[in-house]
Protein backbone atom coordinates (compact mmCIF):
# COMPACT_ATOMS: atom_id res chain seq x y z
CA UNK A 1 0.00 0.00 0.00
CA UNK A 2 0.93 3.77 -0.07
CA UNK A 3 3.52 4.62 2.68
CA UNK A 4 4.48 0.86 2.88
CA UNK A 5 8.51 -0.27 2.79
CA UNK A 6 9.20 -1.29 -0.81
CA UNK A 7 11.85 -3.83 -0.93
CA UNK A 8 14.88 -3.48 -2.96
CA UNK A 9 15.33 -5.88 -6.19
CA UNK A 10 18.59 -7.88 -3.92
CA UNK A 11 16.38 -8.82 -0.90
CA UNK A 12 14.65 -11.50 -2.91
CA UNK A 13 17.73 -13.71 -2.66
CA UNK A 14 18.75 -15.39 0.79
CA UNK A 15 21.67 -13.55 2.21
CA UNK A 16 23.25 -17.85 1.99
CA UNK A 17 23.18 -17.62 -2.14
CA UNK A 18 24.68 -14.49 -1.95
CA UNK A 19 27.53 -15.58 0.28
CA UNK A 20 27.89 -18.73 -1.55
CA UNK A 21 28.55 -16.69 -4.96
CA UNK A 22 30.95 -14.65 -3.47
CA UNK A 23 33.03 -17.60 -2.16
CA UNK A 24 32.77 -19.05 -5.47
CA UNK A 25 34.36 -16.26 -6.86
CA UNK A 26 37.79 -17.51 -8.62
CA UNK A 27 40.64 -14.62 -7.04
CA UNK A 28 43.33 -16.07 -9.91
CA UNK A 29 40.38 -15.38 -12.75
CA UNK A 30 41.40 -12.69 -15.45
CA UNK A 31 38.92 -10.47 -14.06
CA UNK A 32 40.56 -10.47 -10.88
CA UNK A 33 43.71 -10.11 -11.86
CA UNK A 34 42.80 -7.29 -13.94
CA UNK A 35 41.20 -5.34 -10.57
CA UNK A 36 44.31 -6.38 -8.50
CA UNK A 37 46.93 -4.53 -11.17
CA UNK A 38 44.12 -1.62 -11.16
CA UNK A 39 44.14 -1.18 -7.60
CA UNK A 40 47.45 -1.47 -7.12
CA UNK A 41 48.07 1.32 -9.65
CA UNK A 42 45.82 3.98 -8.19
CA UNK A 43 47.10 2.81 -5.11
CA UNK A 44 50.89 3.95 -6.09
CA UNK A 45 49.71 6.73 -7.67
CA UNK A 46 47.73 8.04 -4.90
CA UNK A 47 50.79 7.68 -2.62
CA UNK A 48 52.58 9.49 -4.97
CA UNK A 49 50.42 12.39 -5.18
CA UNK A 50 50.40 12.49 -1.32
CA UNK A 51 54.63 12.65 -1.30
CA UNK A 52 54.24 15.37 -3.91
CA UNK A 53 51.71 17.61 -1.92
CA UNK A 54 54.02 16.99 1.04
CA UNK A 55 57.22 18.36 -0.71
CA UNK A 56 55.47 21.19 -2.37
CA UNK A 57 54.30 22.41 0.84
CA UNK A 58 58.04 22.29 2.33
CA UNK A 59 59.17 24.31 -0.84
CA UNK A 60 56.23 27.11 0.15
CA UNK A 61 57.67 27.10 3.86
CA UNK A 62 61.07 27.40 2.87
CA UNK A 63 60.32 29.84 0.03
CA UNK A 64 58.50 32.28 2.27
CA UNK A 65 61.24 32.08 4.71
CA UNK A 66 63.82 33.47 2.11
CA UNK A 67 61.03 36.13 1.11
CA UNK A 68 60.91 37.57 4.63
CA UNK A 69 64.72 37.28 4.64
CA UNK A 70 65.03 39.11 1.50
CA UNK A 71 62.93 42.04 3.29
CA UNK A 72 65.71 42.75 5.52
CA UNK A 73 67.37 44.29 2.64
CA UNK A 74 66.81 47.72 2.67
CA UNK A 75 67.53 47.37 6.86
CA UNK A 76 70.61 45.50 6.69
CA UNK A 77 74.26 47.25 7.13
CA UNK A 78 75.84 44.67 4.71
CA UNK A 79 73.32 43.94 2.48
CA UNK A 80 75.77 41.05 0.44
CA UNK A 81 75.06 38.43 3.59
CA UNK A 82 71.63 38.89 2.85
CA UNK A 83 72.26 37.78 -0.67
CA UNK A 84 73.99 34.96 0.40
CA UNK A 85 72.37 33.59 3.10
CA UNK A 86 69.11 33.84 0.36
CA UNK A 87 71.10 32.18 -2.07
CA UNK A 88 71.71 28.99 0.57
CA UNK A 89 68.06 29.24 1.55
CA UNK A 90 67.45 28.68 -2.41
CA UNK A 91 69.17 25.81 -3.05
CA UNK A 92 67.81 23.96 -0.13
CA UNK A 93 64.40 24.42 -2.00
CA UNK A 94 66.18 23.44 -5.31
CA UNK A 95 67.08 20.29 -3.49
CA UNK A 96 63.30 19.66 -2.65
CA UNK A 97 62.30 20.58 -6.00
CA UNK A 98 65.10 17.77 -6.97
CA UNK A 99 63.08 15.31 -5.47
CA UNK A 100 59.84 16.09 -7.03
CA UNK A 101 61.48 16.00 -10.16
CA UNK A 102 62.90 12.50 -9.04
CA UNK A 103 59.21 11.34 -8.37
CA UNK A 104 57.86 12.70 -12.04
CA UNK A 105 60.48 10.07 -13.45
CA UNK A 106 58.55 8.08 -16.23
CA UNK A 107 54.95 10.21 -15.35
CA UNK A 108 53.20 13.14 -16.99
CA UNK A 109 53.73 15.87 -14.81
CA UNK A 110 50.25 17.32 -15.50
CA UNK A 111 48.58 14.67 -13.88
CA UNK A 112 49.95 15.72 -10.78
CA UNK A 113 50.00 19.36 -11.66
CA UNK A 114 47.82 20.63 -9.12
CA UNK A 115 49.96 18.66 -6.28
CA UNK A 116 53.13 21.01 -6.80
CA UNK A 117 51.82 23.92 -8.26
CA UNK A 118 51.85 25.92 -4.85
CA UNK A 119 55.06 25.30 -4.31
CA UNK A 120 56.12 26.02 -7.72
CA UNK A 121 54.43 29.37 -7.62
CA UNK A 122 55.85 30.65 -4.44
CA UNK A 123 59.09 29.40 -5.42
CA UNK A 124 59.00 31.55 -8.55
CA UNK A 125 58.05 34.42 -6.18
CA UNK A 126 61.08 33.69 -3.99
CA UNK A 127 63.49 33.83 -6.98
CA UNK A 128 62.37 36.62 -8.72
CA UNK A 129 62.27 38.66 -5.48
CA UNK A 130 65.90 38.07 -5.33
CA UNK A 131 66.57 38.31 -8.85
CA UNK A 132 65.22 41.97 -8.53
CA UNK A 133 67.25 43.23 -6.00
CA UNK A 134 70.11 42.08 -7.68
CA UNK A 135 69.23 43.19 -11.26
CA UNK A 136 66.37 45.34 -10.95
CA UNK A 137 64.85 43.51 -13.70
CA UNK A 138 62.77 40.42 -14.34
CA UNK A 139 63.98 37.19 -14.37
CA UNK A 140 62.45 34.86 -17.60
CA UNK A 141 60.86 31.41 -17.10
CA UNK A 142 64.08 29.92 -19.40
CA UNK A 143 66.41 31.20 -16.86
CA UNK A 144 64.16 29.92 -13.44
CA UNK A 145 64.22 26.62 -15.77
CA UNK A 146 67.71 26.08 -16.25
CA UNK A 147 68.43 26.15 -12.71
CA UNK A 148 66.02 23.56 -11.94
CA UNK A 149 68.17 20.85 -13.93
CA UNK A 150 69.86 18.85 -11.91
CA UNK A 151 72.93 15.53 -11.77
CA UNK A 152 73.46 12.87 -9.44
CA UNK A 153 75.97 15.06 -6.47
CA UNK A 154 75.43 13.00 -3.56
CA UNK A 155 77.74 9.67 -3.10
CA UNK A 156 75.11 7.16 -2.76
CA UNK A 157 73.79 8.55 -6.44
CA UNK A 158 77.12 8.06 -7.77
CA UNK A 159 77.63 5.15 -7.03
CA UNK A 160 74.80 3.58 -7.95
CA UNK A 161 74.97 5.56 -11.12
CA UNK A 162 79.01 4.72 -11.97
CA UNK A 163 77.78 1.02 -11.00
CA UNK A 164 75.02 0.62 -13.59
CA UNK A 165 75.72 3.36 -16.34
CA UNK A 166 78.96 1.30 -17.22
CA UNK A 167 80.61 4.32 -18.87
CA UNK A 168 77.89 6.03 -20.02
CA UNK A 169 76.82 9.91 -18.94
CA UNK A 170 75.69 10.97 -15.70
CA UNK A 171 71.88 10.80 -14.88
CA UNK A 172 69.83 14.32 -14.70
CA UNK A 173 66.82 14.92 -13.64
CA UNK A 174 64.65 18.18 -14.56
CA UNK A 175 61.49 20.29 -14.11
CA UNK A 176 60.28 23.07 -16.08
CA UNK A 177 57.98 25.67 -14.41
CA UNK A 178 55.07 26.19 -16.15
CA UNK A 179 54.28 29.42 -18.07
CA UNK A 180 50.93 29.86 -15.71
CA UNK A 181 52.85 28.91 -12.45
CA UNK A 182 55.52 31.56 -13.88
CA UNK A 183 52.80 34.23 -14.67
CA UNK A 184 51.19 33.60 -10.85
CA UNK A 185 54.19 33.53 -8.93
CA UNK A 186 55.24 36.58 -10.71
CA UNK A 187 51.50 38.13 -9.93
CA UNK A 188 52.86 37.36 -6.09
CA UNK A 189 56.18 38.99 -6.61
CA UNK A 190 54.28 42.75 -7.45
CA UNK A 191 52.80 42.18 -3.65
CA UNK A 192 56.10 41.76 -2.04
CA UNK A 193 57.73 44.92 -4.33
CA UNK A 194 54.86 47.45 -2.67
CA UNK A 195 55.96 45.67 0.49
CA UNK A 196 59.66 46.22 -0.60
CA UNK A 197 58.73 50.21 -1.62
CA UNK A 198 57.18 50.59 2.09
CA UNK A 199 60.15 49.95 4.06
CA UNK A 200 62.73 52.04 1.59
CA UNK A 201 60.30 54.98 2.45
CA UNK A 202 60.52 53.85 5.98
CA UNK A 203 64.36 53.82 6.01
CA UNK A 204 64.42 57.01 4.08
CA UNK A 205 65.48 55.69 0.29
CA UNK A 206 63.65 58.20 -2.21
CA UNK A 207 64.89 56.35 -5.37
CA UNK A 208 63.39 52.84 -5.08
CA UNK A 209 59.77 53.78 -4.94
CA UNK A 210 60.02 55.19 -8.42
CA UNK A 211 62.18 52.47 -9.62
CA UNK A 212 59.56 50.60 -8.54
CA UNK A 213 56.55 52.26 -10.17
CA UNK A 214 57.98 52.10 -13.27
CA UNK A 215 59.03 47.96 -13.05
CA UNK A 216 54.99 47.63 -11.79
CA UNK A 217 53.60 49.53 -14.45
CA UNK A 218 55.11 47.20 -16.87
CA UNK A 219 54.11 43.81 -15.30
CA UNK A 220 50.58 45.51 -15.35
CA UNK A 221 50.82 46.54 -18.61
CA UNK A 222 52.17 43.01 -19.67
CA UNK A 223 49.23 41.24 -17.76
CA UNK A 224 46.48 43.29 -19.24
CA UNK A 225 47.85 42.16 -22.72
CA UNK A 226 46.78 38.04 -21.44
CA UNK A 227 43.29 40.01 -20.18
CA UNK A 228 40.49 37.32 -20.10
CA UNK A 229 42.05 34.79 -22.70
CA UNK A 230 44.46 33.25 -20.31
CA UNK A 231 43.77 31.23 -17.07
CA UNK A 232 41.75 31.82 -14.49
CA UNK A 233 43.41 32.12 -11.66
CA UNK A 234 45.54 34.70 -13.79
CA UNK A 235 43.04 37.30 -14.38
CA UNK A 236 41.89 36.97 -10.61
CA UNK A 237 45.60 38.10 -9.33
CA UNK A 238 45.16 40.83 -11.94
CA UNK A 239 42.78 42.82 -9.20
CA UNK A 240 45.71 42.35 -7.20
CA UNK A 241 48.49 43.33 -9.00
CA UNK A 242 46.26 46.65 -9.77
CA UNK A 243 45.77 47.68 -5.83
CA UNK A 244 49.87 46.80 -5.53
CA UNK A 245 50.33 49.55 -8.20
CA UNK A 246 48.03 52.48 -7.22
CA UNK A 247 49.70 52.02 -3.49
CA UNK A 248 53.61 52.15 -4.73
CA UNK A 249 52.31 54.99 -7.47
CA UNK A 250 50.65 56.76 -4.23
CA UNK A 251 53.60 56.90 -2.26
CA UNK A 252 55.60 58.12 -5.48
CA UNK A 253 52.99 60.54 -5.48
CA UNK A 254 53.47 61.85 -1.49
CA UNK A 255 56.78 61.72 -2.06
CA UNK A 256 57.11 63.96 -5.21
CA UNK A 257 54.43 66.49 -3.50
CA UNK A 258 55.14 66.55 -0.17
CA UNK A 259 58.60 64.84 0.49
CA UNK A 260 60.47 68.36 0.86
CA UNK A 261 58.15 69.55 3.43
CA UNK A 262 58.19 66.01 5.24
CA UNK A 263 60.54 64.54 7.71
CA UNK A 264 62.27 61.28 6.41
CA UNK A 265 61.16 59.48 9.49
CA UNK A 266 57.78 60.72 8.95
CA UNK A 267 57.26 59.38 5.37
CA UNK A 268 56.30 55.85 6.24
CA UNK A 269 53.86 57.24 8.54
CA UNK A 270 51.84 59.38 5.63
CA UNK A 271 52.63 56.03 3.08
CA UNK A 272 50.69 53.74 5.54
CA UNK A 273 47.45 56.06 5.78
CA UNK A 274 47.48 56.53 2.45
CA UNK A 275 47.60 52.86 1.85
CA UNK A 276 44.65 52.74 4.64
CA UNK A 277 42.36 55.29 2.84
CA UNK A 278 42.56 53.49 -0.60
CA UNK A 279 41.83 49.89 1.15
CA UNK A 280 38.41 51.66 2.34
CA UNK A 281 37.58 53.02 -0.66
CA UNK A 282 38.19 49.97 -2.47
CA UNK A 283 36.44 47.82 0.40
CA UNK A 284 33.62 50.94 -0.01
CA UNK A 285 33.47 50.56 -4.48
Amino acid sequence: GSGGFRKRKHDNFPHGQRREEKENVNPSSALMTSFKSFQLELDTRHDKYERLVKLSRDITIESKRTIFLLHRFTSAPNGEEILNESEVKLDAVRRKIKQVAQELIGEDMYQFHRAISPGLQEYVEAVSFQYFIKTRSLISVEEINKQLIFTAEDREETTNLTSNSHGKAPQTWSLKVTPVDYLLGVADLTGELMRLCISSVGNGDIDTPFELSQFLRQIYDGFTFIGNTGPYEVSKKLYTLKQSLAKVENACYTLKVRGSEIPKHMLADVFSTKTELIDQEEGLS
